[in-house]
């Protein structure tokens, strides 16, 4: 079929302007494909058709019921337009495929088909970049078993990783997909739809290396190798040319001086850079500029609105440059002379802020590219904000008890990792989110966010808590001399949280992955470690499961990690197994390990596997 040409002098006489989109970053939302295969020989074809498209059907409810970005945007499901069953009729699934925009693939089959042939004749239907998962039926009749494990072994013979998905026990048509088989559906799609989202995209330094930190020193290859993302350098001068040039949403500006009323606050006394209320105002100019330059903003593209409050319009300063995540170096070239970021990395990274509920953004202290790879893995998992910590200190019990003559040994027997940072901590953190949901206990954090997510009253709960929880305390000058903004807080105990970290070691990169729970210390231990460390700063007190928190210490990489609600461990390997990223240390049960089939066929060892496959974007 023919296409028109543009026209391409229409297109040489429109003026620039900026192009609004449906969501903040601009890209395809990830759309997974579910391809339902069978037996082509008529009578054996005939035969499978209904149970085929019912087990189609039942995929497709549970993914486009619960798997969803953070934003609260669903993923997109596609299916075959006909059950594939030979060479063309995968190639027409292909062609709707590609039309679509897949990039991940789940097969469904309840009985024989011709694997090979299948796989063979569309390269395994996608690129070699899409994430493949194939779910065969655990039954007597036809049993998908069969088809299942030769699919399974072509694709590993072509080197095309593949997720496998079998129950243990056998299944009944009738009933519902059994939770041990949602479970591992469930996973595949938002890890799955997790790659595809941060595909494209980029990583925003604001900023370079922060006091020699090597997190700091944005690999630019790395990114793009293992995760598919471009990378974007502004100086910090970007944000105070700005500033002084008044280059942001004045009438915004002053909806956010309002809403940091609400909080309690302490500030510096004596001689210091700014007044009490400069001081807040600098600081929410600086958390809008680095959104606009993150995601970009309409206003500063309205000749009208800039003429109205005193700048000039620019259309490219609007479009900002796509980054779903960023990091501010801070220290020490701004923090010097200017107001250091923990307000505006605080809130940013929240689910809020005077704007109201709405997707958390990733933004890392001192520009720690690596934590924030691993914020922004996390919180596309989990939809959930993510806490940026220094690993400040390991408390054993019996070092508690000479400070304190406080036996913590019950309350914490394997120590306690000291987290927190120079305030820079989402504020969700400040409150146990869990608790806002009939049933939040029990549930998976995804699910808490879902249930948050779809009711205004419970994200009005979750903001006040965080609020009234918060105390923003003023920066010390010895460090940061054109002081700041501290989100103190106290994070309650017992909600399970896990920590990860990303390394690079040379030119691979590897992740740490532990799961633990946040413990709620007697008030005199917590206001003594609190006391004796920084009291201005954030403070979640954490065991890991399984080892001690001197082993955790020990083993972790450098001095930052970063940390989610919820117990996503599992998630984790499984995304980094589709990035090709080894994990190098993590506490998750070998039953909960979900890898692609040809992780067996090393063993299960993860980084010959990754080095054998390379990362997924070489």
């Amino acid at each position: 079929m023919k296409t028109a040409a543009p026209n391409f002098k229409a297109l040489a006489g429109a003026k620039r302007a900026f192009a609004v989109n449906s969501r903040t970053l601009v890209g395809q939302i990830p759309t997974i494909a579910i391809t339902p295969v069978a037996d082509g020989r008529t009578g054996a074809y005939e035969g499978n058709v209904e149970g085929t498209w019912k087990m189609a059907a039942s995929v497709y409810r549970l993914i486009t019921e619960n798997v969803k970005l953070p934003d609260g945007t669903p993923v997109r499901v596609v299916v075959a337009p006909e059950i594939v069953y030979g060479a063309r009729t995968a190639a027409l699934a292909q062609k709707y495929y590609t039309e679509q925009g897949v990039s991940a693939n789940i097969w469904v089959s309840r009985s024989w088909a011709y694997s090979d042939e299948l796989t063979g004749a569309c390269m395994g239907i996608g690129s070699s970049e899409w994430q493949q998962c194939a779910y065969g039926l655990n039954g007597t009749d036809r049993p998908g078993a069969v088809w299942l494990k030769a699919f399974t072994a072509a694709m590993d013979e072509k080197k095309r990783p593949i997720f496998c998905v079998y129950s243990p026990d056998l299944e009944n048509e009738n009933d519902a997909l059994t939770p041990y088989v949602a479970g591992r559906l469930l996973s595949f799609a938002r890890c799955a739809a997790a790659a595809a989202e941060m595909r494209g995209k980029n990583y925003l330094s604001v900023g370079g290396v922060s006091m020699g930190i090597i997190g700091s020193d944005v690999r630019r290859n790395m990114m793009q190798q293992y995760l598919g993302m471009g990378t974007v350098s502004v100086d910090m001068c970007a944000v105070k040319g700005r500033m002084d040039n008044g280059l942001y949403d004045h009438e915004e500006l002053e909806k956010a001086v309002k809403f940091m009323k609400k909080f309690k606050k302490t500030f510096n006394t004596g001689k210091k850079p700014l007044a009490d209320d400069a001081l807040v105002r600098e600081c929410c100019k600086m958390t809008m500029i680095v959104r606009d330059l993150m995601v970009g903003n309409a206003k500063l593209a309205d000749p009208a609105y800039g003429k109205k409050h005193g700048f000039r319009a620019d259309v490219e300063y609007a479009q900002g440059n796509n980054a779903i995540a960023a990091g501010t170096q801070g220290q020490r070239a701004w923090t010097d002379l200017h107001p250091n970021f923990d307000l505006t990395e605080s809130l940013l990274c929240s689910s809020f802020d005077w704007n109201g509920f709405r997707a958390p953004m990733v933004v890392a202290t001192e520009n720690d590219s690596k934590n924030a790879i691993g914020m922004l893995v996390a919180q596309l998992i989990t939809g959930m904000p993510q806490l940026f910590a220094d690993i400040r200190t390991n408390w054993t019990p019996a070092s508690i008890k000479k400070a304190t003559g406080v036996d913590v040994s019950k309350i914490c027997p394997r120590g306690i990792i000291d987290k927190r940072n120079s305030g820079a901590g989402a504020l969700d953190y400040a409150i146990d989110p869990r608790t806002l949901v009939k049933g939040g206990v029990k549930m998976t954090i995804q699910a808490v966010r879902q249930a948050i997510q779809a009711d205004p009253k419970l994200q009005q709960k979750l903001m006040d808590g965080a609020i009234a929880n918060t105390h923003y305390m003023a920066a010390i000058l010895e460090y940061f001399m054109g002081d700041g903004l501290s989100s103190h807080y106290r994070t309650p105990g017992g909600i399970p949280m896990t920590s990860y970290r990303y390394n690079a070691v040379g030119d691979m990169l590897t992740c740490s992955v532990v799961e633990g729970e946040t413990v709620e210390l007697p008030a005199k231990v917590a206001d003594h470690i609190s006391k004796v460390t920084n009291s201005t700063w954030p403070e979640t007190y954490w065991s890991p499961r399984g080892m001690t928190s001197f082993e955790y210490m020990s083993k972790i990489g450098p001095n930052h990690d970063s940390n989610s609600f919820g117990l996503i461990g599992a998630d984790m390997i499984t995304l980094n197994a589709m990035l090709r990223i080894p994990v190098d240390m993590h506490n998750v049960a070998p039953e909960n390990i979900f890898r692609p089939t040809m992780w067996d066929r090393f063993g299960g060892d993860d980084f010959r596997a990754c080095k054998e496959l390379g990362p997924l974007y070489v």
